[in-house]
């Protein structure tokens, strides 16, 4: 009897099974896809969460799209389950932000999408953020400090925690913490000069 997505239950059966399907194995894919389907839910439920009310793009459209860019990268050579929403992350930032780009583009009129900033982020006030300013913002601050900016990244459009931040980017969960702590006030104060 093969293994099935009920008993990948442990990240190392999901790094086995990210393996063997880059190796090749496309029963591992579909072993993975139940599994990565439900994750890619989570994330999109949390993105999807600080967007306003009645955001065109929906959850599943964000699943679906995230999915389709992360099965046609199997060139990238996977190290872990953690790494693999990592990406995951990234991904759903980049849809998010192409499509409030592009909405605006549409609109002509100069409105903004906006979206609830995650209250761990919010030092001093909660206030909806406009998704477009918030990717600017995030790309200065990645001039300066690329560090803080990934942290950002994984933990706002990721929802990975301290712990699994720092396991992607290699580093200690207490350098993690500074640089969240660090990037939000940056950030905070960024978005209030465009106010």
């Amino acid at each position: 009897m093969g293994l099935t997505a009920s008993h990948i239950s442990t990240p190392q059966d999901f790094t086995a099974q990210l393996i063997a399907w880059r190796e090749g194995d496309e029963s591992a894919l579909e072993r993975l896809t139940p599994l990565v389907y439900a994750e890619l839910h989570r994330l999109a439920r949390i993105q999807m969460s600080k967007e306003r009310d009645g955001h065109v793009l929906q959850t599943t459209a964000l699943v679906n799209e995230a999915f389709l860019k992360l099965m046609d990268s199997p060139e990238v050579n996977w190290q872990n389950r953690t790494q693999f929403f990592a990406l995951a992350a990234t991904l759903m930032r980049r849809i998010l932000v192409d499509f409030a780009r592009q909405r605006l583009r549409q609109k002509r009129e100069g409105a903004t999408i906006r979206v609830a900033f995650e209250e761990a982020l919010v030092v001093r006030r909660q206030r909806p953020l406009d998704v477009v300013a918030l990717d600017d913002a995030l790309e200065s601050l990645a001039k300066f400090a690329p560090r803080q900016s990934r942290v950002v990244e994984l933990r706002f459009f990721g929802g990975l925690t301290v712990e699994e931040t720092a396991s992607v980017m290699g580093i200690s969960a207490d350098i993690v913490k500074r640089d969240w702590r660090a990037a939000k006030l940056w950030l905070l104060q960024e978005l209030e000069k465009k106010d």
